[in-house]
């Protein structure tokens, strides 16, 4: 019987794609029949596809770790306060109807962090800085952008790093699931690049804008921690990922300028009724042994397009970000960032700060009619 020849090209080809299936290289000599079984088989799998509720289910589990890692203020009516800003923020997005929540950590600690589904996360220690509402739905509404154009999620897929069969999903595949939430928790706490924070400055703006908020409250914020990070010898907390603050500030001013945003609701009564922290020193925040932070535990700030000290030798991993990502792309660029600086020794107070021991969620009920009596107190839409 004659053999059917086939082309160089596809045999190298198909040599190629045995060794990604794993397959023996006997296989080598299998009939161009054979081969294309492969091809197929090959094809059935295809890109991380994640949907909303794929989305929510992740960022829940992102939410856990990062509630276990910080403690969760146990006060309902600050909670209940945070959401209904959120709330009249998150109606102005693109994504509306997502199920929105809005946690409080308990950390002296100065930073916010957005996970996938909705989930929003501001620290005491930030709320501690703030001079008015303003202030705290702009930083708000920059966070809800982070979930709005799926900075985590798509940072996730262009790392390539999971595939699923065809017929599968993360409901019947737990393992994947496990393994999205660990990858989505630490792109969340390495941060964003600067693309990303740009954008979430810019179409954070328009939303807190949208709802009436005053839009000059993100850049008065940074403007205070730029002041209380002058002594720090590098970026901290909220600064770790984010662009040059001259830049932002100049942008900032821009953006106001061309998307002629007209908000003036600042609300700072009703904000010192409500917020009673007070802000510690950078210096004397207490922070976690290096190792020991659960989700994070060499968390350190990232320094823009800053690759890893590469002195020739292994270094010994922990339970640092960089030790835990293994994919390539955006996320794992993140990741690198931040565990070389923490194999230099730097520390980052804000993002190390020690947090509280209760991770329990605080359930706040918003009807529509408190909601609106909200929005009607502080003139917002």
């Amino acid at each position: 019987m004659r053999r059917m020849a086939i082309p160089a090209g596809a045999m190298l080809a198909a040599a190629g794609l045995m060794a990604a299936l794993a397959v023996p290289t006997h296989a080598a000599g299998r009939s161009a029949g054979q081969i294309g079984s492969m091809l197929k088989k090959a094809q059935q799998f295809h890109d991380l596809e994640i949907n909303d509720q794929d989305e929510q289910t992740i960022g829940a589990g992102v939410s856990e770790k990062i509630r276990a890692r910080y403690g969760v203020v146990q006060d309902p009516a600050i909670h209940k306060y945070v959401e209904l800003v959120g709330l009249t923020l998150a109606a102005h997005s693109s994504r509306p109807t997502l199920p929105w929540k809005f946690i409080v950590l308990d950390t002296d600690g100065v930073n916010a962090l957005a996970a996938p589904g909705g989930y929003i996360h501001i620290t005491r220690g930030a709320l501690s800085l703030m001079k008015n509402e303003a202030e705290l739905a702009d930083v708000l509404g920059h966070e809800i952008i982070h979930v709005t154009e799926k900075h985590t999620i798509r940072a996730i897929q262009k790392g390539k790093a999971v595939q699923m069969g065809a017929n599968e999903t993360l409901a019947n595949n737990p393992a994947i699931l496990g393994k999205l939430v660990d990858k989505a928790t630490e792109a969340v706490m390495a941060g964003f690049g600067r693309a990303e924070e740009l954008e979430a400055d810019e179409k954070g703006l328009v939303v807190a804008a949208a709802a009436g908020y005053d839009p000059k409250g993100l850049g008065a914020f940074l403007t205070t921690l730029s002041e209380r990070n002058k002594n720090a010898t590098t970026k901290q907390g909220l600064f770790a990922s984010h662009p040059e603050m001259d830049e932002r500030l100049k942008k900032l001013e821009k953006v106001i300028a061309d998307n002629k945003l007209s908000g003036a609701v600042v609300m700072d009564a009703r904000f010192h009724e409500n917020m009673k922290y007070k802000p510690v020193e950078q210096a004397a925040i207490a922070t976690v042994t290096k190792g020991a932070a659960g989700l994070a535990g060499d968390s350190t700030p990232k320094k823009s397009d800053e690759k890893p000290a590469d002195d020739g030798k292994k270094k010994k991993g922990g339970f640092g970000l960089g030790k835990l990502m293994t994919s390539s792309g955006p996320e794992q660029k993140s990741a690198e960032g931040t565990s070389g600086a923490a194999a230099r020794g730097v520390t980052d107070s804000e993002r190390d700060a020690k947090g509280g021991s209760n991770p329990a969620m605080v359930s706040v009920k918003v009807t529509a009619a408190e909601l609106t009596a909200f929005r009607k107190e502080g003139k917002l839409s």
